[in-house]
């Protein structure tokens, strides 16, 4: 199975030798485009490190509260079945395709990066689900049962944007493993779930602890 051609030419524009496989991950039945960890056992150069931190290939990886919260997902449909849904910041689709999965009536991935956005349409794909695709949260009408939100408080300057996921939708559940001090009046903390992300980075402990906060308007 060949990788998405305008996946991996992005990949190799960074790293000029990694490339992409399809990856089962763990503790699902999900596949996903994600770079082989193979490509992961070696030094980068200088330049290929300014690259990377410049344009994360963030859709590359399945971070592990996207992880976490997919196998929520698929455990408990009852979340997402029959309902319309929002994937925010959705990366590689992971959150979105396990909804999807689940039995959601409608799934939107929506993510800034186009690159994203190309990989969900893959990954959607190699799962055999459909998705719709938005580039603009705030584009979107208040017509969502739930929003999805995984790995996306990584960046603090993020954290206003708890305001505004029922802006968009009447309830939304955030996966995190990274805010200690979440606090936050409308969120309540669900449970606290463990994962790692994919291809494992060998991340310190702390991040393998993913906490999923629920909010719903009143």
């Amino acid at each position: 199975m060949k990788a998405p051609d305008v996946l991996q030419q992005a990949l190799g524009e960074l790293l000029g030798d990694a490339r992409l496989i399809a990856e089962q991950l763990p503790g699902t039945d999900l596949r996903l485009w994600l770079i082989d960890p193979a490509n992961m056992d070696r030094a980068f150069s200088p330049e290929e490190t300014r690259r990377i931190l410049e344009e994360p290939p963030y859709w590359c990886f399945c971070w592990a509260s996207g992880l976490a919260l997919a196998r929520w997902l698929a455990q408990r449909p009852q979340w997402v079945r029959g309902k319309r849904v929002l994937d925010f910041g959705a990366g590689s689709g992971v959150a979105a395709i396990a909804a999807a999965q689940a039995g959601a009536a409608e799934v939107v991935a929506c993510d800034l990066d186009p690159l994203a956005l190309a990989a969900c349409r893959a990954n959607a794909e190699l799962n055999g689900v459909t998705l719709a695709y938005s580039a603009d949260f705030f584009a979107e009408a208040d017509r969502f049962d739930l929003i999805l939100v995984a790995d996306v408080l990584y960046d603090r300057a993020n954290l206003p944007l708890l305001d505004q996921f029922l802006s968009r939708g009447r309830e939304a559940l955030v996966a995190d493993s990274r805010v200690r001090d979440f606090q936050h009046p409308l969120y309540r903390r669900l449970e606290v779930l463990d994962a790692c992300t994919w291809p494992d980075l060998a991340e310190p402990a702390e991040f393998r602890r993913v906490s999923l906060y629920h909010a719903q308007r009143s």
